[in-house]
């Protein structure tokens, strides 16, 4: 027997914090009973319906996705819009993103139906740093890296990136080239960052997940996680 919200996670469905708002929201039944209070249990056994589906249990899969631009980082989208699961046409579980990126931000996606891995990734605590290369508008000073460094307060939080560095200033374009690491979760965190010390991002790239990185994929790739990347995810997610 397990918390439902774990048995929802363990099926792929979405994620544990996601399954706790369904159960909330009066969305979850348990052969035949509506469940709305957190702590329930159950087992793969018992008819577990989430929004009028059943939940059966699955293999795990795990992606990595150079994700291109213009794609959006939904199952489905209502403006038809492609999104990273038309990438995945040959994969016959049902995966879902880790996370976002937005629609012209490229860079590295994981995808899998593990909730519990999600859920680890995703949660604040865990603070799981995450690499990007951005190209902005007008030249980044040192003064400008060193407000960064020293923290900038956003969504009544105060965020202190884990490296922030100019890689190349184009005094001739008037741009100039970041890397930054973040591990806040908060949407829209570097272009955020960026514009609090007035420049404009341009082009935004993700690089790396942990220690996870792009390798040789090219736009629009994916491979599979090895079982020993698997494990140093739920390392790295565990031991923060």
């Amino acid at each position: 027997m397990k918390r439902l919200q774990k048995l929802i996670a363990e099926s792929g469905y979405c994620s544990r914090r996601k399954a706790e708002q369904l159960i909330k929201e009066g969305k979850v039944s348990v052969n035949g009973k509506k469940v709305t209070q957190l702590g329930e249990k159950a087992c793969f056994d018992d008819e577990i319906l989430v929004e009028g589906n059943l939940i059966e249990y699955q293999q795990k899969e795990y992606y990595l996705f150079y994700k291109p631009r213009a794609v959006v980082c939904t199952t489905k989208d209502d403006k038809k819009r492609k999104t990273v699961l038309d990438y995945f046409d040959d994969v016959t579980k049902r995966i879902y993103p880790v996370g976002r990126l937005d629609y012209n931000t490229t860079g590295l996606l994981i995808l899998t139906n593990d909730g519990e891995l999600t859920n680890l990734l995703l949660h604040p605590k865990n603070k799981i740093d995450k690499y990007y290369v951005a190209k902005v508008k007008g030249i980044v000073t040192k003064d400008e890296v060193k407000i960064l460094k020293n923290g900038v307060k956003l969504d009544n939080k105060k965020i202190y990136p884990t490296r922030v560095k100019v890689k190349k200033i184009d005094k001739k374009s008037m741009t100039s080239i970041v890397e930054i690491t973040i591990h806040d979760g908060i949407n829209h965190e570097v272009k955020r960052l960026m514009e609090f010390i007035g420049h404009e991002v341009i082009k935004l790239k993700r690089q790396a997940i942990g220690f996870l990185t792009l390798d040789n994929l090219k736009s629009g790739e994916k491979r599979k996680l090895t079982n020993k990347e698997v494990k140093q995810l739920y390392n790295i997610a565990n031991n923060k």
